[in-house]
């Protein structure tokens, strides 16, 4: 069984700085590409930011700027640097991890509120 465990989330006021943090563990054989989703009340899970093996990343326009995605390979981890937190922002965040082979299943973290007060 694969394993999401994410770390970080909490309330931040507007302007704020939080870092989220995710790690893998399990029985995985290999990462293909990780990354962050997030969900507001009423709305739908969208992507954030995702990163790959090899460095490429992918941010969504309403957090380019702000939001820096990272990984560490050898920890099998994921980051996100948040910046100017927003009260739009306020989610809950979910890692999310592709598997590469043999499966290229996708895993999902259980989620971290992040909340930003005006």
């Amino acid at each position: 069984q694969v394993q999401l465990v994410e770390s970080g989330g909490g309330l931040v006021q507007a302007g704020g700085s939080l870092r989220l943090s995710c790690a893998a563990s399990g029985s995985i054989f290999s990462i293909d590409a990780m990354g962050w989703y997030r969900q507001a009340p009423g709305k739908q899970r969208d992507l954030v930011a995702s990163i790959t093996r090899g460095g490429l990343k992918t941010y969504a326009n309403s957090v380019k700027g702000r939001f820096t995605i990272s990984r560490d390979n050898a920890k099998n981890t994921v980051y996100l640097q948040i910046y100017s937190l927003k009260p739009e922002d306020t989610a809950v965040y979910y890692c999310w991890t592709r598997g590469g082979p043999p499966s290229w299943s996708d895993y999902w973290g259980p989620g971290t509120q992040v909340t930003v007060s005006s």
